[in-house]
């Protein structure tokens, strides 16, 4: 058995993408099977689409933490709301994702505000611990960061890494093969990248692979994760976010 691990995520959780979640579900688990999966949940996505305690969107959530699913922490409103004072956080923000990078330009106090109210919820539906938490579009501004070691997740995640908020150690290194859907321009590049980043990173400890929900609406996309999963599968194993906590892979060389 490969020491190669693949970590799927399926990023955007709750009731605003019901629909497209069960669509995604249904397409990865012929790849990985739930109990290696992560959801990534947001509590009120735009403010307008709460995850609230006994609905039955809930109820599935914790059917899905049952079965194995890893439940994380995906910000607050998954909206950035804030005025960005310095010219590469407005740059990421105008750039890097549609207006959705929450925790870029937030301050401390909020942001942990955001943090702890996000875990004490997921953890009341799911009735388990979070196993992490990851910022919208993998942006976080220093005071997030910052309070995500006092928030107490044992994981966090950006576009380039995975490290534990506690030591501050990193668990493992390498680009998320995702796929973007909002222009005909970036699903061309991101079609482009997926395909070239199997092979890239053959030999890497841990690959991971990220799906939204906007992807179940393009054909090529899901086709593409497809392709993805079937080619890492070939070197690397499903695993849980968690196992990196309690046998950390060997540091790569790239």
């Amino acid at each position: 058995m490969t020491k190669r691990r693949l970590l799927l995520s399926l990023h955007d959780v709750g009731p605003r993408f019901e629909t497209e979640v069960d669509r995604l579900v249904d397409h990865v688990s012929r790849h990985v099977a739930p109990d290696h999966l992560a959801m990534l949940v947001v509590p009120n996505h735009w403010g307008a689409h709460p995850l609230i305690a006994g609905s039955p969107f809930a109820s599935r959530l914790r059917d899905w933490s049952d079965r194995g699913v890893s439940l994380f922490a995906h910000g607050w409103y998954h909206r950035d709301d804030s005025r960005h004072a310095g010219a590469a956080s407005r740059f990421k923000a105008r750039h890097m994702t549609a207006g959705e990078g929450e925790f870029l330009g937030l301050d401390h106090r909020t942001a942990l505000q955001r943090m702890t109210d996000g875990r004490a919820l997921i953890e009341d539906i799911s009735g388990k611990p979070v196993a992490g938490f990851v910022a919208p579009a993998w942006l976080y501004g220093a005071p997030a960061l910052a309070a995500l070691g006092q928030a107490g997740f044992a994981l966090a995640e950006d576009h380039m890494k995975v490290w534990s908020p506690q030591s501050g150690a990193t668990l493992a290194r390498g680009p998320v093969i995702t796929w973007a859907s909002r222009s005909r321009a970036r699903i061309a590049s991101s079609l482009a990248v997926a395909h070239l980043l199997p092979p890239l990173l053959h030999f890497a400890p841990v690959v991971r692979i990220a799906v939204h929900p906007g992807d179940a609406h393009v054909p090529s996309l899901m086709r593409s994760i497809d392709d993805a999963l079937r080619r890492v599968r070939r070197s690397h194993a499903p695993a849980r976010y968690g196992d990196l906590l309690t046998a950390p892979p060997t540091p790569c060389a790239y």
